[in-house]
């Protein structure tokens, strides 16, 4: 959609923005803007702020900005077209149709519109008459209520071909458009068009907006095909089309969490029992277009497959077909049903308790992809595990995202390790202490567990810096945390800061934009700091640092921390980085050794390699046990025993 800046204008103007915001969140006025609890995360203490002078809202807290549209995208899951065309509706605004082709298409697809509701309305007719009794009786059977059925609008198609196409042709609407709306079709041998649909539960399927699109229909007799849904049409996509999507949109963004079903009936039957944000795919598996619409709407939807080969089936094609679309924080859970259960099976014999040990149980997608590969083989010969190895790398390869391929470097190195006791990407990392902080290592050739020598990483670890990738971000976002929230720290620490580099661009960008504003601003508080931020565009990346996730590697970094405790951690976090640069020096010296071998080269080695081993060291023995743990950062299994 392209529309001039004078229709968005007065689209912002007619919308009151504290009225569009106060549908949702308890607003109190305070002087010229209006607070309260932000919509977008859990908070006690208001930080959400909406200002009409100004035209826009801002949460503090996780650093959500925009205006009115932007509001209605985020809290309603929509597409920028949908929210505006949202907004224009109650503003009475017409949005312009930029060409004349685009006015023909959009009266194309409102006359289709039309047709597909009529048909809706009519199924919905036929299932309450006389002749719907006995697909009443098969609902109540499978234990859907007639207040289910009728929130679903569920229809019947009589046993008896031509009746739709009758009744809606007396309405005025012509056979073109029924066959254009995939409601009828003609025979390939020629004759009357017959209707697609007969003796049949009807389904109705809606857009995003809960505009009916199409229909799925589930045989009431003997039949070829079960389950048959509507052909594609101008309205409609199978594959990019998920069944209860307009109402699970709003149950998510109230606070439910995501599921995907198999089929209509486990959609239903889940709504029914306690989960309403419950969606379905059209009788394929989870395609590419149905992967990110979920996305839309959770960062970790649920896949809910059934327990039986089939189910196992599509769980590895939804897990193939979501890598290449991977980034950072969006991903899949997978909760494998008990064997031949389906979600509707399994909510009426064991009711919502049952349905929610399968969802804490849920895997999350490095599992599945280990499964992918591991699966009923054996590796009991180096030949085998190779093998492995390089399928693994394939999986990497079909990632798209580089730091998300870093992070399942790390992860299928350390399950290698693991399972194996040795690492084929190289050994486990040294941990510090009880830490469980770091992937396995990849160094090279080096002797291993049971003997001999293994081969090298493949690909290497890919964490700028040489730092293992979970810990070296997990490290970076604590000292940022810290930083924000104790500006007065920031210019203390400014030159080490300066030399730093973080293990993401986005985090190296935002801790320069730290030490630029401090410079100019020294006497700013922690809002002032991130209202600044958030106006060169940080927003996203605070939300990221500023959660529980980060603080409970390192409570200090709280906003309710004490600065001293600040001071002391951000001090051994750029200890460890100045451990870590040695390292990598000596690293590069050793490699030098082995090229050069002269008298230069081993005394550079020696220098580095004294300062690892801790002389003048003040971190050595900390706890007398001669590995200090992992300073600056707490021990996340030590914080989960509190």
């Amino acid at each position: 959609m392209s529309l001039g800046p004078e229709f968005l204008d007065e689209l912002r103007a007619r919308v009151p923005l504290a009225g569009v915001v106060g549908r949702r969140v308890k607003l109190t006025r305070r002087g010229r803007e209006h607070v309260g609890l932000c919509p977008f995360h859990n908070e006690k203490t208001p930080s959400f702020t909406v200002s009409e002078d100004k035209g826009f809202f801002h949460c503090f807290g996780c650093g959500a900005h925009g205006d009115a549209v932007g509001f209605v995208m985020r809290a309603e899951g929509l597409s920028f077209p949908e929210a505006v065309e949202r907004l224009a509706g109650e503003a009475g605004l017409a949005v312009p149709k930029p060409t004349p082709e685009a006015r023909a298409a959009a009266r194309r697809r409102a006359s289709l519109e039309e047709t597909v509701e009529a048909a809706a309305k009519w199924f919905e007719a036929q299932l309450s008459a006389t002749g719907g009794a006995a697909v009443r009786d098969y609902l109540a059977a499978r234990g859907v209520d007639g207040e289910t059925a009728a929130a679903f609008r569920l229809g019947h198609a009589p046993d008896r071909r031509g009746v739709l196409r009758a009744a809606l042709n007396a309405q005025g609407i012509a056979d073109d458009r029924l066959i254009e709306a995939g409601l009828i079709k003609a025979p390939e041998g020629g004759g009357a068009p017959r209707d697609y649909f007969f003796n049949r539960l009807i389904f109705p399927i809606t857009d995003r907006r809960g505009r009916v699109i199409a229909f799925g229909g589930r045989a009431l007799g003997d039949s070829p095909a079960k389950y048959l849904n509507s052909p594609d049409t101008p309205l409609f996509h199978k594959g990019r089309v998920l069944y209860n999507l307009a109402r699970s949109r709003q149950e998510v963004a109230d606070g439910g969490e995501l599921i995907v079903a198999e089929g209509y009936m486990d959609v239903i039957a889940l709504t029914q029992t306690g989960f309403p944000a419950a969606v379905a795919p059209l009788g394929t598996a989870v395609t590419p277009e149905q992967i990110a619409e979920l996305w839309r709407l959770a960062e970790e939807p649920i896949l809910c497959l059934d327990g039986d080969a089939a189910g196992r089936r599509a769980a590895h094609r939804a897990a193939e077909r979501a890598l290449p679309l991977l980034r950072p924080g969006y991903s899949l859970r997978f909760a494998a049903l008990p064997a031949g259960e389906d979600p509707d099976s399994l909510v009426r014999d064991g009711g919502p308790g049952a349905m929610r040990a399968v969802l804490e149980a849920a895997r999350p997608l490095a599992e599945v992809v280990w499964s992918l590969e591991t699966e009923a083989r054996r590796f009991d010969t180096p030949e085998r595990q190779a093998g492995l190895v390089r399928a693994l790398e394939e999986r990497l390869r079909a990632m798209g995202d580089d730091e998300v391929r870093r992070a399942y470097r790390a992860a299928l190195n350390q399950r290698f390790h693991d399972t194996f006791g040795f690492g084929a990407w190289g050994p486990p990392a040294r941990r510090r202490g009880p830490s469980r902080w770091g992937p396995a290592r990849a160094s090279g050739f080096q002797g291993g567990a049971r003997g001999g020598r293994r081969p090298a990483a493949v690909g290497g670890e890919g964490t700028r810096g040489g730092a293992p990738g979970a810990l070296h971000r997990r490290r970076d976002q604590v000292l940022l945390a810290a930083l924000v929230n104790h500006p007065a720290l920031i210019v203390e620490y400014a030159e080490e800061l300066a030399g730093l580099q973080l293990s993401s661009a986005g985090l190296d960008r935002l801790c320069r934009a730290l030490v630029d504003i401090a410079a100019r601003e020294q006497h700013l508080d922690t809002e002032g700091l991130k209202c600044h931020l958030s106006r060169q565009g940080f927003s996203g990346t605070l939300g990221g640092l500023l959660r529980r996730e980060v603080y409970v590697h390192g409570r200090y970094a709280r906003p309710d921390g004490p600065c001293e405790a600040a001071r002391r951690g951000i001090r051994d976090i750029l200890e460890i980085e100045r451990r870590r640069l040695a390292e990598a020096e000596a690293e590069e010296a050793g490699r030098r050794l082995a090229e050069d071998m002269d008298e230069e080269s081993l005394a550079r080695l020696a220098a580095k390699q004294r300062l690892l081993d801790g002389e003048d060291d003040p971190w050595r023995d900390r706890d007398g046990s001669g590995e200090p743990g992992a300073p600056g950062v707490e021990d996340p299994d030590a914080q989960g025993a509190r």
